[in-house]
């Protein structure tokens, strides 16, 4: 393409010339790996059906599964491609998805809805787009199946119960009600605003929704 030949790619990790995402990086970008809270997908030292970050808590979710550990490397990666507009990110994002995650049992996918003013200042909605590649490998329908109903402040700094305070009744489900539903976002952090979108759908008849992330963030 001419814009690479204009401006030559860098690696997004380790800065070497070449692609946004050159295959050592990619290679050793930490995996989440077994055993894991059935739930959650968090990583255990053990198998468990709960696990202390889940455990006692109302999930709307049937279950969350990521690929990725949230590391200082999925950070330069995930902030690239969402603050930095580097789109074609989402390619090599699903394809590790994909490695990680077994295709679910579902009627379609969807995506945490765009938030207003920042999807606007970056132009593009990187949840939309993974959910997009995501469909295409699982050949599963992408469907905009939320709306925000209000506008939330900015989970960054949150505590826990604040933030899960800060996302409640963020959304609402919108389009056909569909009974199985995977839920698509960049990272996990704390669950909380996959619990709400996922309440959302819920409400608007959908009996099981499995959340699926790039990354989450362990504890």
């Amino acid at each position: 393409m001419l814009a690479d030949l204009l401006l030559p790619q860098r690696c997004v990790v380790c800065r070497a010339h070449g692609s946004q995402l050159c295959s050592p990086c990619l290679l050793r970008l930490p995996r989440v790996s077994s055993p894991l809270c059935e739930r959650c997908g968090a990583p255990t030292a053990w198998p468990v059906a709960r696990c202390g970050d889940c455990s006692g808590r109302r999930l709307a979710f049937s279950q969350a599964r990521s690929a990725l550990i949230y590391d200082a490397a999925v950070r330069a990666v995930v902030g690239a491609w969402k603050e930095r507009g580097l789109r074609r990110l989402a390619v090599p994002a699903a394809e590790i998805v994909v490695d990680a995650v077994a295709r679910p049992l579902a009627d379609a996918i969807t995506f945490i809805p765009p938030d207003g003013e920042r999807s606007l200042a970056r132009g593009h909605h990187p949840a939309r787009r993974l959910a997009e590649e995501l469909g295409a490998h699982w050949e599963l329908p992408v469907e905009v199946l939320l709306a925000r109903s209000r506008r939330v402040t900015r989970q960054r700094g949150l505590s826990l119960a604040a933030r899960r305070k800060n996302v409640r009744g963020a959304f609402r489900g919108q389009g056909r009600a569909l009974p199985r539903v995977v839920l698509v976002d960049d990272v996990y952090t704390s669950g909380a605003t996959a619990g709400a979108a996922a309440s959302a759908l819920r409400a608007a008849g959908a009996r099981y929704v499995e959340v699926v992330t790039m990354a989450r963030v362990v504890r």
